[in-house]
């Protein structure tokens, strides 16, 4: 809204509203986004940006033009309501209030057409000027009820509506004009005003769902345009018709309810909606049932609320098992169902009836018969069918087996089916037909929901299932297995250890006795008799063996029937090698390094026996009586049960390796020694007590196996290089053979190469050769016709002349002979392209040169010297064996 303009002259200009409570009539019926009223506003300079706000946001809005829009859709009640509207200045905070009061319109009761015809007249109320004097406030604006207007009025257009005045139009002529959505503001152009008499009118008709009213502003100026009246606000409501049907939100509604539901169970809610006004009859809905499909047990197994919509069973007898799903047509129907003047439309509800567990298993047989061959497990036996008339695969169909008797080991187990509901007996634990032939159990079927309350049937459904054992060929087995045996080691090959023998549980079964073989014996000590199992030992046991662990040496037997199919079994002999004292101790390690002097020269030494206690230390060591050297140069003092320690008892011992004997005893019952020789590495050593001279010491220390293994490592280095040196050799003989079997032609030396030959093209692969060797005797007849002759192929013309070469040329004339014959080539016509092959000329019969294609000794040959080839090299060496060498 543009800020009315204050002059010096208007005294009683003052910021803020008009008036502290503004009054204004509309619709009971409020819409969201709907335009109530214009508050105005006065500002005394035209600069001030004013804010509107409202005390009650969440219904009313204030808009920067000072339009009061609704918020919400509601009813207004019957007594008047009321919220405060502010404005705030936004630089100086400034804040006005005022109170607006919205009083609902009566009740509309219709016109008769000769009061239509009547234009309501609108005066602007009457107000104080500046020029009046005294100056008084001026007076209370007027409220202006509003117009009420039908919807889709069929005209004439322009329809008048009101006639808007003022009084002062008797002094002053006046100009009148409207503001506001429909007039200058969108949608424009619905209503206009004559600016000289005041007239209102409509120019179209108007659709109550598009907008239910319009709020517009009536203004009165003088013909400079300055404002004689302040504007009035003018209300015009859009009358609803019954021009919409109702409509479904959905046209097909899914719904579902329990079978053997009671009369008055909700189902479900249809839902239909009226785009006219809700709160008058063309928008009040009303439901009701047209027909179900199908029709049993009874034709009105449901009703409708017929405001809400809801769907309710009104009978009993609800049976999915009978009838899994009903169709209801539903219709709604406007002007509160009258069937003469409302309007209607159609639906669909679909209900479905949901299963519940009415009817328990039934078994289809009282006894189930199933056999098991015996040790079997995982194996099926029986199959338990059942037959239920709930809807499959859910909780009301799905049974549930178990065994109410006949297997207290719990050997059988009942796994339910998915897919075909059947029970599968299935065996869990091995079954001995010896001990058991022939189990008969009791089984019941149940619902994996209970059933629903008031079913006469029972519960669940009971049977008997008869299972046969099937005797089957079983192995042997040994008794005990495995057999522990305590031996003492060192027992003579061929002395009897034991017994060990095995049992048939097949009683029931004819068959032959029992054979024993030996499956694992590691290291080969035993054998055992195939017809009574006694085992003997086959070589002596030693508790120091490798085989052995922890003192326990295992083997393993076999023990066959000659049943149907074979069988067998096996089992497991531990023996338990107790250790005597056969074993004697030895010294560890076997070498050791000591200085030539008495300080410090301390060997520390460790008696090994692999024996155990009590067969093993504490040990007792001692030096031999001889040689009497070692007593003289040495001493030895024991310092634990295992070990001693060595040392020299002379000042100095002169460096070198000395074998020293050590008698070693352990403690075993009786006591077994040995002797054991220490390899003592005697050399000079420094202040710290290292040796000085190692390589002396290591050179003269170098053991027997050391220099063997260094004697192997030569001799094999230089077999590697003699066989280097004869191959080398060998190679040279095979190059020297080769040279001299190669072809002169490939030899590269004075020869000429000839790398590659041009023709031309392909049409050269068909010439004729014949014309290179002796062109004159060509046959007429033989000479090809003009059309098919080839480009490069020399034409039939009388030949050039060209020079013919003396007998015996001078050599002077050589050169004039090749110009000649270049000439001559350059200027015939019948010479062939300079990439074909060149017939240059034909030398004829009977010449005076001698034959070229074979080459003789002349007589006087053996008269020359070909000794000197023999100095060429070994190319040459095959023609001086021919021409050199004398008379051979």
């Amino acid at each position: 809204q543009a800020p009315i303009k204050a002059t010096c002259e208007d005294l009683s200009c003052k910021t803020g509203f008009p008036e502290d409570v503004h009054s204004a009539v509309v619709s009971r019926s409020v819409h969201g986004g709907q335009p109530l009223l214009n508050v105005r506003f006065r500002s005394c300079d035209g600069n001030k940006k004013i804010h509107f706000g409202s005390s009650e946001p969440e219904d009313f809005r204030i808009g920067e033009d000072g339009v009061v829009y609704a918020e919400r859709s509601f009813q207004l009640s019957a007594e008047p309501t009321e919220f405060v509207v502010s404005a705030q200045d936004k630089e100086t905070q400034q804040e006005w209030q005022m109170r607006v009061k919205l009083t609902p319109e009566p009740a509309f009761t219709g016109t008769s057409e000769k009061d239509q015809r009547k234009i309501e007249e609108i005066i602007f109320p009457w107000q104080q000027y500046k020029h009046s004097s005294p100056l008084k406030r001026q007076k209370r604006d007027w409220v202006i009820p509003p117009i009420n207007l039908p919807e889709n009025s069929k005209g004439p257009f322009p329809q008048e509506l009101v006639r808007i005045r003022s009084d002062r139009d008797k002094s002053l002529s006046l100009r009148y004009s409207v503001t506001g959505p429909g007039a200058d503001q969108p949608p424009t152009g619905i209503f206009i005003i004559n600016p000289i008499s005041g007239q209102l009118s409509v120019t179209k008709p108007l659709d109550r769902e598009q907008i239910a009213s319009f709020h517009l502003r009536a203004h009165a100026v003088d013909v400079n345009g300055n404002q004689v009246e302040n504007p009035i606000d003018i209300v015009i409501n859009v009358i609803d018709m019954n021009d919409n049907r109702p409509e479904f939100l959905h046209q097909v509604w899914n719904g579902t309810v329990p079978e053997g539901s009671k009369p008055g169970t909700y189902v479900m809610t249809v839902t239909a909606i009226d785009a006219d006004d809700p709160n008058a009859q063309n928008g009040m809905l009303r439901y009701r049932i047209l027909s179900q499909a199908p029709s049993s047990p009874s034709p009105n197994m449901f009703t409708i609320n017929n405001e809400t919509g809801d769907i309710i069973t009104v009978a009993a007898g609800l049976d999915r098992e009978k009838v899994q799903q009903y169709t209801l047509i539903i219709q709604a129907t406007d002007m509160e169902g009258n069937p003469t003047y409302g309007l209607s439309n159609t639906a669909t509800a679909v209900i479905a009836v949901t299963d519940v567990n009415d009817n328990p298993p039934e078994f289809t047989a009282m006894t189930f018969y199933g056999e098991v061959p015996e040790n079997r497990v995982d194996v099926i036996v029986a199959n338990l069918t059942v037959t239920d008339k709930d809807q499959p695969h859910t909780p009301a169909w799905n049974a549930m087996y178990r065994m109410t008797g006949g297997d207290p080991t719990g050997r059988f187990t009942i796994r339910t089916d998915p897919n075909s509901n059947d029970g599968l007996v299935t065996v869990v634990k091995p079954i001995d037909f010896e001990t058991n032939r022939m189990f008969v159990l009791t089984v019941a079927a149940e619902n994996q929901v209970p059933l629903a309350k008031g079913i006469q049937h029972p519960p669940q459904s009971t049977a008997t299932v008869s299972i046969t054992v099937i005797d089957v060929n079983e192995p042997p087995y040994f008794v005990p297995n495995p057999k522990l045996v305590r031996q003492e080691e060192g027992l003579m090959a061929g002395s009897v250890l034991t017994t060990f023998t095995a049992q048939d549980p097949d009683r029931y079964m004819p068959q032959t006795s029992l054979r024993y073989s030996k499956l694992s014996d590691p290291a080969n000590w035993l054998k055992i008799d195939p017809v009574n199992g006694q085992i003997t030992t086959t070589a002596v046991l030693d508790r120091e063996s490798i085989y052995v662990q922890n003192n326990m040496y295992n083997a393993t037997f076999l023990a066959s029937d000659n049943g149907i199919p074979p069988m067998s079994g096996t089992g497991t002999l531990q023996i338990y090698l107790l250790d005597i004292n056969d074993n004697a101790p030895q010294v560890h390690p076997k070498e050791a390094t000591t200085c030539e002097t008495l300080q410090p020269n301390a060997i520390n030494i460790t008696a090994v026996d692999p024996d155990i206690d009590p067969n093993a230390g504490p040990f007792a060591f001692e030096l031999p009586d001889t040689p009497a050297s070692i007593k003289r140069n040495w001493t030895i003092v024991r310092i634990s049960g295992d070990h001693a320690q060595l040392s020299l008892r002379i000042r100095f011992l002169e460096a070198g390796i000395y074998d020293v004997p050590i008698v070693i005893t352990d403690s075993g019952n009786p006591h077994a020694s040995s002797t054991s020789l220490l390899k003592v590495k005697v050399c000079q050593c420094d202040l710290n007590g290292d040796c000085t001279d190692v390589d002396r010491i290591v050179g003269a220390g170098l053991g027997t196996g050391a220099i063997i293994a260094i004697l192997l490592c030569i001799i094999i280095l230089l077999i590697l290089v003699l066989m280097f040196v004869v191959w080398m050799k060998r190679r040279d003989k095979e190059r020297q053979a080769k040279q001299l079997l190669i072809d002169p032609e490939d030899d590269v030396r004075d020869n000429i190469l000839k790398y590659d030959e041009e023709g031309g093209g392909e049409e050269d692969q068909d010439y004729d050769l014949s014309q290179l060797q002796q062109p004159d005797t060509l046959e007429p007849d033989a000479i090809k016709p003009v059309g098919i002759r080839r480009l490069d192929e020399r034409p039939i013309h009388a030949e050039p002349q060209y020079p013919v070469r003396s007998a015996a040329p001078h050599p002077g004339d050589i050169g004039d002979f090749i110009n000649e014959g270049l000439k001559a080539a350059d200027s015939d016509p019948t010479a062939p392209p300079y990439d074909s092959l060149l017939v240059f000329d034909y030398e004829g019969s009977g010449s005076t040169a001698g034959s070229l294609s074979s080459l003789n000794s002349s007589s006087s040959g053996g008269e020359q010297d070909y000794d000197y080839l023999n100095d060429w090299g070994p190319r040459f060496k095959k023609l001086a064996d021919m021409y050199g060498g004398g008379d051979d």
